[in-house]
Parts: structure tokens; C-alpha cells; sequence
């Protein structure tokens, strides 16, 4: 989720504006189209008006007609269609009023005024895209066809509707279109961090990720000639240095005295294995690595680290399934289980250790007292406890950064006199 917030935030913008939008359009269509139906119903006036009069008149049923036709109005007689109209029709709107019939009247004291009150109720139907009014009264009811007006039609403001959809539609689309570089870049970054240098952030867009990725191109190629300009000069100077170093240990052959030659052979011998695991160190931490992993079964590499660190069998148990596999940098990760046993071999009283796993980690038990100091003061380069052993304090160094280089950690427990370094 965290990886795709920048879009998930569009996309959460884009449904809230459309939601928006939409709500908006909805109440103003429900608006307009009560306010049209309020307009229309007021027709039902003429209606009440035409029909009031041929009642007090009693005019004919034709005068009736053609007063309607007048305002585009006709009177529904089938009784069938009437029927149909009241239980299928739509209704629009419907209203109760009351009607005042005045008329003049002769008693004993004289001409006066009654006043009849009648109670009617107007309704109007929406049947079949035509509007229909039906004028209920006392001595009973009328349905009445106009052909003049028409329902309300949302045609205009469908169309204004879909056109602001649209519009903000594309417009998100063209944000999410702008930012496709920007996935993209990521990725890169991506490749570039796990060490793929080939990668190119170069681009011909000028907008501002265009900016970023030309700067990440820039920045690329400072960092791809600092790293050859490193590897160039770590390999040429430890390639000068072993040619001194072989010379050394020749002349230390010609001493007489054979102190002078033992001392002189111990110290061009610790330089020559300081120079080798500052080769391994350098390959540890270039990329190239990475590129040689395979699966090998962890039994067999712990094998080839014993092998290495030159010892008797008899000084290391090993107690590991011979069907468990790693992926993993073969001369690298059994360099590392080698420090791990000359680390004990020093370190240890009875100069044993035992490797076994324990829930799918790898761990080194050997006998002795407690490390005097956290782990993390011994992955440090050149540190140990004890000037006096034959170590130059990168051990536990490199055995860490080759742990890393694998997607492992290195930790350290202690208990009942036995320290513990897991491969976890």
C-alpha cells in the first residue's frame, strides 16, 4: 500500500470529485425537475377555469371540447384508456383545493349572496411520455390529454453531467499519465539499488520527473566511475603489494640466523593474509557477488570450510540435515563458516565446535566465557579482545558482510558457558 500512496491518493481524489460531482448534478436534477412539474401543473387552473363554466353554464359537451382544443387540450372518453391512465400512469403531482360557486338568491328580506363551497383535487399523470390532468370534484371526475406539453426531459443536463465527467476524467487520466514516469523511475532505483549499474535514468522529458531522472542519470555515472576508479585502485595495490611481500619472504631465506627468519616469515605471512581478506572484503562488497549464486547443499559447504580452515574432523561436530539447500555465493559463504571455526579454534579451551541448525538457522556453539562486548563492537573492522591472538580483528567482519551479501544477519547468544553465533 505504501509503495503506490501517490496513486492511491489520486484515485481516492478522482472518486471523491466524481462522487462529488454526481451528488451535485442529482439534486440539481431533482430541483429542475420539480421546479418544471411545478411550472406545468399550474395549467390545471385553465382547466378548472373552462370546466367551472360549462358547468354553470351547461354548455354542450362540443362547446366543452373546443374551449379545451383551444389550449391544446382534449378530453379522454374511452373508459378503457381512463382506467389504464389511472393504474399504469406516473404521478407527477397531485393537489386539493377548494371551489367557491357564488350565486344570487331571493328571500323575504330580500336579494343575497350564497356561496357554494366545493371541494376538487387536481392531479397530473406522466403516461407514456404525455401528460394527462384528471380534475376530481362532488359529482365526479375528468381526464383531460394535453398535447402541448411534454414531461420533463434531463437530456441537457445528462449531457452537462457526462461532459464535466468526462472532462475530469481525462484530466486524472492525464495526471496518471504523467506519473507513469515516475513508476517507472522507481523501478529503476529499484534495479540500481540491488546493483544493476546498467540501468539508465536518462529521458527526453523536460517536465519536472523528467529533471529528477536526468539528475539520478548524472549522479549514476559519478557513482559508476567512483566505484571503477575504487576497484581499479584496491586490485592494482594489492597486486603491487604481493610482489614486496614475495620478495620479502625469498630474502628472509637467506638469513642466518633462524629467529630473524622465523619472525620475518610470520610477519610477510600475516601481511599476505591481511592483503587476502582485503580482497575478500572487496569482493564482498562489489556487486560482483551477487552474480554467482547457486544452490549448493549447506552440508557440502560446510565440508569445503573445513577443508579450508585446515583442521582435524575430529574438532568440529557437525550435525546438518544433508537435504537442506541455500542459494548462495559458494567461496564466499564457506569463507564465512571458516572464520566461524578458526574463531572457535582460538578462542575455545577444548578447541571444539559444534555446528547444527536450529529452526532453519545455522549456529556455532563453542565452549568459553561470555563475549565482553555486544556483537556489534566485534563486526566492527579491527577489533578483538585479545591483542596478543593471531587475528587482525576482521573475522567476525567480514563473516557479517558476507552474511549480508546472502540476506542473513549475524547474531550471538550465551548459555550454560557456551557462545552461540547463529547465521539467521
Amino acid at each position: 500500500m505504501k509503495q503506490h500512496a501517490v496513486l492511491i491518493t489520486v484515485l481516492f481524489a478522482l472518486f471523491v470529485t466524481l462522487t462529488s460531482v454526481s451528488a451535485i448534478f442529482w439534486e440539481f436534477y431533482k430541483l429542475n425537475k420539480q421546479q418544471y412539474i411545478d411550472h406545468i401543473f399550474t395549467k390545471y387552473s385553465v382547466i378548472v377555469q373552462i370546466y367551472k363554466e360549462h358547468q354553470q353554464r351547461r354548455t354542450s359537451e362540443v362547446m366543452l371540447e373546443a374551449n379545451l382544443a383551444v389550449y391544446d387540450l382534449q378530453i379522454i372518453k374511452d373508459k378503457k384508456t381512463k382506467n389504464i391512465i389511472q393504474k399504469k400512469a406516473k404521478i407527477l403531482k397531485e393537489e386539493g383545493f377548494k371551489r367557491i360557486n357564488s350565486s344570487v338568491m331571493l328571500s323575504d328580506q330580500g336579494l343575497y349572496t350564497r356561496n357554494t363551497v366545493s371541494k376538487l383535487k387536481a392531479i397530473m399523470y406522466d403516461y407514456k411520455h404525455v401528460i394527462y390532468f384528471k380534475i376530481e370534484g362532488p359529482s365526479g371526475h375528468i381526464i383531460i390529454k394535453d398535447e402541448k406539453l411534454k414531461p420533463y426531459k434531463y437530456g441537457s443536463i445528462l449531457y452537462a453531467y457526462s461532459t464535466i465527467f468526462v472532462i475530469i476524467t481525462l484530466s486524472f487520466l492525464l495526471i496518471l499519465h504523467k506519473l507513469r514516469p515516475l513508476i517507472r523511475l522507481r523501478k529503476k532505483i529499484a534495479r540500481f539499488g540491488d546493483g544493476d549499474m546498467s540501468v539508465s535514468f536518462k529521458t527526453n522529458n523536460c517536465d519536472e520527473i523528467g529533471l529528477v531522472s536526468n539528475e539520478l542519470e548524472s549522479a549514476r555515472e559519478k557513482i559508476e566511475q567512483l566505484l571503477d576508479s575504487r576497484t581499479l585502485f584496491l586490485r592494482n595495490i594489492m597486486h603491487e603489494l604481493k610482489t614486496p611481500i614475495a620478495k620479502g619472504t625469498i630474502a628472509t631465506q637467506m638469513l642466518d640466523s633462524q629467529k630473524q627468519r622465523d619472525r620475518f616469515s610470520s610477519i610477510f605471512t600475516r601481511l599476505e593474509a591481511l592483503i587476502n581478506e582485503f580482497a575478500m572484503i572487496e569482493e564482498v562488497t562489489s556487486d560482483s557477488a551477487k552474480n554467482d549464486f547457486h544452490e549448493y547443499r549447506l552440508i557440502d559447504i560446510i565440508d569445503g570450510a573445513i577443508d579450508m580452515a585446515m583442521v582435524e574432523r575430529e574438532h568440529v561436530s557437525v550435525n546438518v540435515p544433508a537435504d537442506i539447500k541455500i542459494e548462495a555465493n559458494y567461496r564466499l559463504y564457506t569463507t564465512a563458516i571458516k572464520n566461524m571455526i578458526d574463531n572457535a579454534m582460538k578462542y575455545s579451551p577444548d578447541a571444539h565446535i559444534k555446528i547444527h541448525m536450529i529452526k532453519n538457522e545455522l549456529c556455532f556453539d563453542s565452549k568459553g566465557e561470555c563475549i565482553a562486548h555486544p556483537l556489534q563492537y566485534y563486526i566492527e573492522p579491527f577489533t578483538k579482545d585479545n591483542p596478543s591472538k593471531n587475528s587482525f580483528g576482521l573475522g567476525l567482519y567480514l563473516v557479517d558482510s558476507i552474511l549480508k551479501a546472502h540476506g542473513q544477519v549475524l547474531a550471538h547468544e550465551y548459555h550454560d558457558g557456551v557462545n552461540r553465533f547463529i547465521f539467521a
